[in-house]
């Protein structure tokens, strides 16, 4: 099972940055974006119905703001669009797919914006993923979570740590977070299979040519519940590919 990931900042405006060539080339069994900003009535259907997948939309309450969609070969057993809380599902965050296995969840979680202004929102959404993977858990269902956790969790994971001590996506609470979900049973395959190294990125402002000199913040990230660690075959980031701030994830399963 290949999986890929991707905040693609407006799905109609990637369109025309060669969103659909990518999606063909990379063939995947599941295909999951964030911040699609649009409801799936306001797109051409040929440009989201494609051929041999299952189509999963779930957009926010206010226009042109936030969003999931999620794209799969295999028809999950279920399919649910958020966790059943009214403040965290008008926005469009949360898609959990289940599958005979394991659940997968494609989750944009929430910008804790500057000062702190949305930071105990965003802290309240982290505590239901990590309660919806814990509990999944202890039923014997294995998790993965791909998405935009909008969080630099240590300072490996961004170029410059010292100066953004204080920024949103690098608040200690926010990391704290991490730390706990991490320490809840959830693991961050990526960096343990690139442990020490920075560089990876998948966040880039748009400002000060940040990505052409790769000053970026790797916040999108695949964790998956620490039974599925030994099948994770790769696991890695596509930097190359344009059209967005961020750059899709992939995630490959051993079956």
């Amino acid at each position: 099972m290949r999986f890929y990931c991707w905040n693609v900042n407006g799905y109609r405006a990637v369109l025309n940055k060669g969103y659909l060539d990518w999606f063909k080339k990379i063939d995947a069994d599941v295909v999951s974006l964030q911040e699609v900003k649009a409801h799936d009535h306001q797109i051409d259907p040929a440009a989201i119905n494609h051929s041999g997948y299952h189509l999963y939309w779930n957009a926010a309450t206010k226009p042109g703001y936030s969003g999931t969609a999620t794209w799969s070969k295999i028809k999950p057993l279920s399919y649910q669009a958020g966790f059943g809380v009214p403040e965290f599902d008008q926005e469009g965050r949360v898609q959990i797919l289940e599958f005979k296995e394991y659940f997968y969840i494609n989750a944009y979680f929430p910008n804790s914006q500057p000062e702190r202004a949305r930071l105990s929102y965003k802290l309240g959404f982290c505590e239901e993923m990590k309660k919806f993977c814990v509990t999944a858990q202890k039923k014997g269902k294995s998790v993965i979570v791909c998405g935009d956790y909008n969080v630099a969790h240590t300072e490996l994971d961004l170029k410059n740590a010292k100066s953004n001590e204080d920024s949103p996506g690098f608040y200690l609470e926010e990391r704290m977070w991490m730390t706990d979900y991490l320490k809840a049973g959830m693991r961050d395959v990526f960096r343990e299979r690139h442990p020490n190294e920075k560089g990876h990125y998948s966040w880039w402002s748009y400002r000060a040519n940040a990505r052409a000199n790769n000053v970026g913040w790797r916040i999108d990230y695949h964790t998956v519940s620490a039974d599925l660690v030994d099948r994770v075959k790769e696991i890695g980031i596509q930097p190359e590919v344009m059209g967005s701030d961020h750059c899709p994830i992939f995630l490959e399963m051993k079956n």
